[in-house]
């Protein structure tokens, strides 16, 4: 429930909202990540438990490796594979056969642990900062982790579904350059379309009395440029010279699948009216769950492993 502080404070931090909006991951001095432990199911997958100094806590990472891997020195295109708003990084590979897709390509398959509803952001906590940084884990910590010790190269992709499908398209956008092919299947797409931050924000407030929905983005008037700077549709001609794939039911059955077609179809617009090409599959008719994205998957994979071979 909305408090008169909550609001107030929100409020009295607008003016420094742009300043505190970053448009990149942080800074190149930010404290790297620990590998706690590595457990290795075969010969290729491998668990990782990483301490996080941005998110200061202790977080999972499931990796796909390539036959190989092991005995050569080279490195690897990833694919980073981003779990929606219910699931962990176990999502994809409890779901769908990513593993069996991945097995004959060359690539690194990354599936990151995103936390319940950690909506692939550093959440503004009122300007403070000091909370849930997701993506300078994702973009900044484990990127570099990756690269470093595990053989990853500089040719990405990402994919995701759900909240996941939002991750990929801004983490794009936020990032140009850093990923060459982003899939979205069933993302949220314009999270400033008509009525869209009040369905966001009652999710955020739907995790429980402990969660602030004020805390991830602000208010969507007050905190407007914060929105903006996480908002797909806003961000989209930074999204220029990255391979785009987007897909969602076009007759969706249920409420959540309904709700990324309202979100989707404005960003696709925009993608037309700057001219930026895009992969699209509208499909009909379509629920908001796994056997469609197994599918979108499938259909998507040969341009993502293209793109980054």
């Amino acid at each position: 429930m909305e408090t008169r502080r909550a609001f107030c404070r929100t409020a009295a931090l607008t003016a420094g909202a742009v300043l505190l909006t970053r448009t990149t991951p942080a800074a190149a001095t930010t404290p790297q990540a620990t590998v706690i432990s590595e457990k290795r199911f075969g010969a290729n997958v491998m668990e990782l438990i990483v301490f996080s100094p941005a998110m200061r806590r202790f977080l999972k990472v499931r990796l796909l490796l390539p036959d190989g891997w092991e005995e050569t020195d080279r490195t690897w295109p990833t694919i980073w594979a981003l779990h929606g708003g219910n699931e962990d990084f176990t999502g994809w590979s409890t779901h769908t056969d990513i593993a069996g897709i991945a097995a004959s390509d060359p690539v690194i398959v990354v599936m990151p642990e995103g936390g319940k509803a950690g909506g692939y952001v550093d959440w503004w906590n009122y300007g403070r900062g000091d909370s849930y940084n997701w993506e300078t884990f994702h973009l900044t910590e484990l990127r570099t982790l990756l690269e470093q010790r595990y053989k990853a190269n500089k040719n990405r992709a990402v994919l995701g579904q759900s909240t996941g499908g939002y991750g990929a398209l801004i983490y794009a956008a936020r990032n140009p350059g850093m990923f060459k092919f982003a899939a979205a299947y069933s993302p949220f797409a314009s999270i400033l379309a008509h009525g869209a931050p009040e369905v966001l924000l009652t999710g955020l407030a739907g995790l429980g009395s402990g969660t602030d929905k004020w805390s991830m983005w602000g208010h969507p008037i007050l905190n407007r440029a914060v929105w903006e700077a996480h908002d797909p549709l806003t961000q989209a001609a930074k999204l220029r010279g990255t391979e785009l794939y987007i897909s969602c039911a076009k007759k969706p059955i249920d409420p959540a699948e309904m709700f990324c077609l309202y979100t989707t179809q404005p960003f696709l617009d925009r993608l037309k009216e700057l001219d930026i090409p895009v992969h699209t599959n509208l499909y009909d008719p379509g629920l908001h769950t796994w056997p469609y994205w197994e599918k979108e998957l499938h259909r998507s994979w040969p341009m993502i492993t293209k793109a980054i071979a």
